[in-house]
C-alpha cells in the first residue's frame, strides 16, 4: 500500500505524513477473541531518504521515524516497538514479493548543443542499466529538456533528439520499444532558473522515470 492516509481511511484509525516524503508500510490485522488487532511497520526508503508516519488511535500518538520502526494497535493503547527483517519477511514477504517494483529516476545530462551525453552520464547510463536488468516489465518514460539558448523550436527539437537518443540505447539494450515512451519539453521546465539566453548545464538534461 502506499500513502498512509490511504491506509487510515480503510482502518478507521487516523495517521498524518511529517516530513517531505512519503511512507511504504507494512500493514497485518489479526483476531484474538474478539479484539482485533493491527500492526504497522515502517520500512526503508529505496534510495536511504527518511520517512517517518505519526500514528494515532484515540488521544495517543505513536511516531515511526526510522526503518523498522513499529507499533501495535488493539483496544488497548499503541505501543511502539522495533521490528526486524526477519519479522516483515515472514509476515510480508509474500505480498511485498507480488507488488510492482518502485518508481526509480534517473537523469543524464548532455554537451551543449548535442545530443551527446557528458562524461558522468555514461556512468550513469550504465547504472540505470543495471537496474533495469532487476525488473521484468519496466515501463519507462523518457523526456528532453534544453537549456535557455536558442529558439523554441531549435529546442523543441534538440530535446526530442535527446529522449529518442536515450531510447534508442535502451532498446538496444533490449527493452521493448513499445514499453519505452520519449518526449521532449524544450526549454519550458529548466531545472535551473535563468534568464533567456543563458547555458546552463544541468539544464541540458534527460530524465528518466522507471516503473
Amino acid at each position: 500500500m502506499r500513502g498512509a492516509s490511504n491506509i487510515a481511511k480503510l482502518m478507521g484509525w487516523r495517521t498524518k505524513r511529517v516530513g517531505f516524503r512519503g511512507a511504504l508500510l507494512a500493514l497485518a490485522v489479526w483476531l484474538t477473541g474478539c479484539a482485533t488487532h493491527e500492526r504497522i511497520i515502517l520500512l526503508p526508503e529505496q534510495d536511504g531518504g527518511p520517512a517517518s508516519v505519526d500514528v494515532k488511535q484515540g488521544d495517543r500518538d505513536v511516531l515511526l521515524d526510522r526503518p523498522y520502526a513499529a507499533t501495535e494497535l488493539s483496544v488497548a493503547d499503541p505501543w511502539r516497538y522495533s521490528a526486524t527483517p526477519a519479522e516483515v519477511q515472514s509476515t510480508f514477504g509474500a505480498a511485498l514479493a507480488a507488488q510492482p517494483s518502485r518508481a526509480t529516476h534517473f537523469t543524464l545530462y548532455f554537451i551543449e548543443g548535442a545530443d551527446e551525453l557528458t562524461e558522468d552520464s555514461r556512468k550513469t547510463l550504465a547504472a540505470m542499466f543495471a537496474d533495469l536488468a532487476k525488473r521484468t516489465v519496466p515501463d519507462i518514460v523518457v523526456v528532453g529538456h534544453t537549456d535557455a539558448v536558442g529558439s523554441d523550436q531549435y529546442n523543441d527539437a534538440l530535446a526530442r533528439k535527446r529522449a529518442e537518443s536515450v531510447r534508442s540505447a535502451l532498446i538496444a539494450r533490449g527493452i521493448p520499444g513499445e514499453d519505452v515512451v520519449a518526449t521532449g519539453r524544450g526549454k519550458r521546465e529548466l531545472l535551473v532558473q535563468t534568464p533567456e539566453g543563458i547555458a546552463e548545464p544541468r539544464n541540458r538534461r534527460v530524465e528518466i522515470i522507471v516503473r
